[in-house]
């Protein structure tokens, strides 16, 4: 007689890629909800094992939407300038928040409890290996991808 427990029901449909992928975003999402609530409550603090991570949220417009998205991002900062990577954890694709600030450059950023407006380019190529050099984990993330992950640069605007 087999003992093996069967985990999943009959008639339930068996997990495929896409069904995966789907799962995964949606635990993704409630968690950036989840880290987005905390790092506002918290004047940019976060608990746990995010607690010594250095992040923003940058808000986007939507490309097609025009809806308002927020996305928390890992930083570095270039003199004024601060600097995020579109990693999007090594995907084959750029993240969404990428093409949104291609579409509308003009989005908002919080660091800590600071929040303002600022303009996002991405980084020109002759630029790209002194930016590289500010941020620790950008030759891990690109080795997961064979895309060329665009550096983002933040400028602060309406600054006297």
């Amino acid at each position: 007689m087999n003992s093996t427990k069967r985990c999943a029901r009959a008639d339930y449909p068996p997990a495929t890629e896409q069904t995966l992928r789907e799962k995964t975003m949606q635990d993704m999402q409630a968690f950036n909800r989840a880290l987005i609530e905390e790092f506002r409550a918290n004047g940019g603090k976060l608990s746990g094992q995010m607690a010594k991570s250095t992040l923003l949220l940058l808000t986007t417009t939507g490309a097609k939407s025009g809806t308002e998205r927020v996305t928390p991002l890992g930083f570095a900062k270039d003199g004024e300038r601060l600097i995020v990577i579109a990693a999007n954890a090594g995907a084959p694709a750029h993240p969404d928040w990428y093409y949104n600030l291609l579409a509308h450059p003009d989005v908002t950023v919080e660091v800590g409890a600071e929040r303002f407006a600022a303009h996002a380019t991405t980084a020109a190529t002759a630029d790209r290996e002194r930016l590289i050099a500010l941020i620790p984990y950008f030759h891990a993330q690109q080795e997961k991808t064979t895309r060329v992950i665009p550096i983002v640069i933040l400028e602060r605007v309406g600054v006297a």
